[in-house]
């Protein structure tokens, strides 16, 4: 009796002593937890004031007695939101917000001194960058790309097109690209990303964890939604904010003629990344099947009917959209206008609801939105007329210039927001290319969706990375090839594309 006591007591012990260690580690855990919240708390907070310190410094230091009230004001904004933009003190829609709210609250100052009378005028050129062409444009994308998400269009799209590359890896390889890149033309990169791996991880969780091929469609689909975002105006943000640039300087460009120039290399790109992954990560493999599941709903669940009439309506939707934005020369209607006819009939049908309205990616457009605000402001206050005079009597090589512009886009990018990087960049080229404007702001938003060399460097980059499957040395091969070769072949091809079209005209 008494060694069964003692073994009960011990028993006991020993599970209340398992339950005090556990009950310590999570209490342990739980105060780390909280001093790293403070320690990035505070981080944030010293980043936040050295990009102020920073700004003001440098605002400072290139003062002259010729810029007046306003343009120092603009030119400390643009300091301090690079400083924000690369040290992420706050979120980047958030620099958004402070650069439009500063600028308004500073420029309102001002004018209220030298016009009275007009500070409303001076204003209004400033609130409406938040409705501008390229917000509405950009809209119009996101209300397609959630309804595809929500019929499940594009995975049935994503079946077809696999299923018609054989089965050989190279080409199912080339197969996940190409799709992969041509969904990025009209949804986001990252919806794109998160929707193509999705739908391979269960072939791929059938392969060996090590396989070369695994790395492969990983980093293959990744960088093909980043490059394939070249190919359409609502691709990629940097593509929104070169052509709103160009649009305030007097050069229309819309849906069809960016395509013009930024399909072609897109699919130029994604192939060229194809071959590489295919020499670097492919060998001589026999055929191999891609068994992708699919969901398919019971004839005789009462939902079948709606949701195949669901799945017409976006289709059509779709299809008339793309139409009106490629034939833009023919019927008049801005890109921007033909942006509602989603944004109406989505939101009519039922198919976009309130609570998908609600999640759409609205801290992109915020990004956007302070960004344009910016740009005006580099212009209207004269800042960039203040720096082209003093430019004027240089002899800078024009060639030197876009190639360095396409390079330092390229490695800031991969650093911080390639829609930051743009919009940051694409003023200061205006300034310096005042001549032949339309080349650099076409190179740098190109450009920017050519880097691939972190796993944060790109939203899409991030998602391959969270499957667990990658390592962060294997985004250098791909982040090193188009951080050199991308620039060198953007630039060629809008130059060459530039000249064909003087030719014909």
């Amino acid at each position: 009796m008494l060694v069964i006591l003692t073994g009960i007591w011990r028993t006991f012990a020993r599970k209340l002593y398992n339950k005090k260690m556990a009950d310590s580690r999570t209490a342990s855990i739980k105060i780390l937890s909280e001093i790293q919240k403070v320690v990035d708390i505070q981080s944030k907070i010293i980043y936040f004031l050295l990009s102020i310190i920073a700004a003001g410094s440098l605002t400072y230091f290139l003062y002259e007695p010729s810029l007046n009230e306003a343009q120092l004001y603009v030119l400390f904004m643009l300091f301090l939101a690079i400083g924000l933009w690369f040290t992420e003190a706050i979120p980047p829609f958030a620099v958004g917000l402070l650069v439009f709210g500063g600028l308004i609250f500073a420029m309102a100052n001002y004018y209220s001194k030298v016009d009275p009378e007009n500070v409303q005028g001076h204003m209004i050129e400033y609130v409406n960058s938040w409705s501008s062409s390229v917000i509405w444009l950009m809209l119009g994308g996101f209300f397609i790309a959630e309804a595809m998400s929500k019929t499940k269009l594009d995975q049935a799209v994503f079946r077809m097109s696999i299923s018609r590359f054989g089965s050989l890896p190279k080409y199912i390889l080339l197969g996940l690209m190409l799709t992969t890149a041509l969904f990025s033309m009209i949804m986001s990169n990252t919806a794109t990303t998160a929707m193509m791996i999705a739908s391979v991880l269960p072939f791929i969780n059938t392969l060996d964890k090590d396989s070369p091929f695994v790395k492969a469609i990983l980093i293959g689909i990744s960088g093909a939604a980043s490059l394939g975002g070249m190919g359409t105006l609502i691709g990629s943000p940097p593509n929104a904010i070169a052509v709103e640039a160009l649009n305030n300087h007097g050069i229309p460009v819309g849906f069809l003629e960016w395509m013009i120039v930024g399909f072609p290399i897109a699919i130029l790109l994604t192939l060229l990344f194809w071959f590489a992954l295919t020499k670097k990560y492919i060998p001589k493999q026999k055929k191999m099947h891609i068994d992708i599941k699919e969901e398919t709903l019971d004839p005789n669940d009462p939902n079948y009917r709606f949701e195949k009439i669901k799945k017409k309506v976006v289709l059509s939707v779709l299809g008339l959209t793309l139409l009106l934005w490629l034939t833009e020369n023919l019927h008049g209607i801005p890109a921007a206008m033909v942006s509602f006819v989603p944004i109406i009939l989505l939101t009519m049908t039922g198919i976009i609801s309130g609570e998908d309205v609600r999640k759409l990616p609205w801290d992109t457009l915020m990004l956007v939105a302070g960004g344009l605000t910016l740009g005006l402001a580099i212009k209207d206050t004269g800042l960039a007329t203040y720096y082209i005079e003093q430019l004027d009597q240089t002899n800078l090589n024009f060639y030197v210039i876009v190639m360095s512009f396409a390079f330092l886009t390229v490695i800031m990018s991969n650093i911080m927001s390639n829609t930051a990087t743009a919009t940051i960049l694409i003023p200061i080229s205006l300034i310096l290319t005042f001549e032949n404007p339309i080349i650099l702001p076409l190179v740098i938003g190109l450009s920017a969706s050519t880097a691939l060399y972190l796993p944060i460097s790109t939203p899409p980059n991030a998602i391959a990375f969270s499957t667990g499957k990658l390592e962060q040395k294997d985004f250098r091969f791909g982040g090193t090839l188009f951080g050199i070769l991308g620039p060198i072949i953007i630039t060629f091809c809008v130059f060459a594309i530039a000249a064909l079209f003087q030719m014909i005209l």
